[in-house]
């Protein structure tokens, strides 16, 4: 990567107050009283932003991770769609309009519940997004015409499954995952799915292209210079730790965000909170955020740092329960941009985090389901939690080491069934090719279970 091309620090902090002008600039905020803090509805209208001429929401609707409830059979689970319909009813009439989903999300469930609670509403009064997820065809050994036709029909399938007859904004999902340069060019010009894309485009049926990234970067500079293709917007993991100190495959979004700006691609921000692993931090550091809000969520911190980038499109927020959705509304209705010494107490913050030494798992799900049956993100939610409230047993000659060692294994014996923990782990692999975070998952499980074992022969 060349170092020259990501944004000093004074940059950083430029863009940060260039960002409050711009957001004044474009979005709606009412003049309503302010509300209590803590009170369910918003003080002012949603920010919005105008980057590709649609008047989008500046917090997106993330569809990755509708509520779930138990199949009628008892035998899997399936979206609750009730939910889903009280949600999107209630993020549209507050200002929310773009929704983004795919056909793998939600045990590809999301598309279709998705399509079912926006159907209902005005097909003007909302924006779709949805991908070209062909990435565990690929995987699955599909190549050539082979791979093309089972794309055209995952295409298909989700004009169906949304209930539209044009999507909003498309994408290429998680490009340079796998297998990098080679699985990019797999997926999209050696079986001519590009190229079909294209046409779509043109005929209409896709209003804005855009592509996801993970991974290599050098898909990502590819995509940009080489690809020739006249991209509307790109979807990037951005947060305040993954600025500066992306982990595993992924990039620092400083870079990222860069080189979208330097050529007015609009960027489309996933993973905010990195999974909710930015609003459930370790104890001290919760002590200083709330020391300086009280009244404000850890996580309205990082939407606020997203959010004050001023080419930022829309913030992806995957909301499973009101709350959230209320609190989130709370913070982008309107927007309040950091100021210069805000984010950087947000840098140091990062910094801080950096000291603790978590798993990076998003609760992406893409990993699931094991054919083993293992819960993949439980195992490694628990774990990563135990850390950030400060219940992970060190040495049995720690004071604290007895009240640790119980939270750890009744909580993690509560969180995931004994029959679904790592323990249960062969060492497989088929989950580490569609990680995004570019986790070596059967090394996690092998290495909790060893740590869950010893605590429990270890009973001092």
């Amino acid at each position: 990567m060349d170092k020259s091309k990501t944004i000093s620090r004074r940059d950083f902090f430029k863009q940060m107050g260039a960002a409050s002008v711009a957001a004044a600039g474009l979005s709606a905020c009412g003049k309503g009283n302010k509300g209590e803090a803590g009170s369910a509805e918003p003080s002012g209208e949603m920010t919005r932003r105008t980057l590709t001429g649609d008047n989008v929401s500046l917090l997106g609707y993330g569809c990755m991770r509708w509520p779930m409830i138990p199949s009628a059979d008892g035998k899997s689970e399936v979206i609750d769609q009730e939910t889903v319909n009280s949600l999107v009813d209630y993020a549209l009439a507050h200002g929310v309009n773009y929704f983004d989903t795919a056909p793998p999300y939600c045990q590809g469930l999301s598309e279709e519940a998705t399509g079912i609670a926006l159907s209902r509403h005005p097909r003007d009064s909302y924006y779709i997004a949805t991908k070209m997820s062909n990435h565990r065809l690929y995987g699955a050994g599909l190549r050539g015409k082979e791979l093309h036709d089972a794309s055209v029909e995952m295409y298909r399938n989700s004009f169906k499954s949304l209930r539209t007859d044009y999507f909003d904004y498309y994408l290429f999902h998680i490009l340079g995952t796998g297998a990098g340069m080679e699985e990019m060019r797999g997926r999209l010009y050696d079986c001519g799915i590009a190229d079909f894309i294209l046409r779509e485009k043109e005929a209409g049926r896709i209003r804005k292209l855009g592509f996801s990234f993970h991974g290599d970067v050098r898909v990502f500079d590819y995509m940009l210079q080489e690809s020739g293709i006249p991209w509307d917007f790109v979807q990037i993991q951005l947060n305040y730790l993954d600025w500066r100190h992306a982990t595993g495959r992924n990039v620092n979004a400083e870079y990222l965000y860069g080189e979208l700006a330097k050529r007015n691609i609009p960027a489309v921000i996933m993973e905010p909170l990195l999974g909710g692993r930015l609003s459930k931090v370790h104890d001290h550091i919760m002590a200083d955020f709330k020391q300086r809000e009280p009244d404000r969520s850890v996580a309205s911190w990082a939407f606020r740092f997203a959010g004050s980038f001023p080419n930022v499109l829309t913030i992806l927020s995957g909301m499973t329960y009101m709350e959230h959705l209320q609190d989130n509304l709370r913070t982008f209705s309107p927007l309040q941009p950091l100021t210069d010494e805000e984010s950087a107490f947000l840098q140091e913050t990062a910094e801080r985090m950096m000291q603790y030494q978590t798993v990076p798992c998003n609760d992406c799900k893409y990993c699931m389901p094991c054919p083993y049956g293992l819960d993949i993100p439980g195992i490694l939610l628990h774990y990563n939690k135990c850390i950030n409230e400060g219940n992970m047993p060190g040495s049995g000659r720690d004071e604290n080491y007895r009240r640790a060692r119980r939270a750890f294994l009744v909580g993690y014996d509560r969180s995931v069934p004994r029959l679904r923990q790592a323990s249960h782990c062969i060492g497989c692999g088929q989950c580490n090719p569609d990680c995004p975070q570019g986790i070596d998952i059967p090394r996690e499980m092998q290495r909790i279970n060893h740590f869950v074992e010893q605590l429990k022969q270890n009973t001092l």
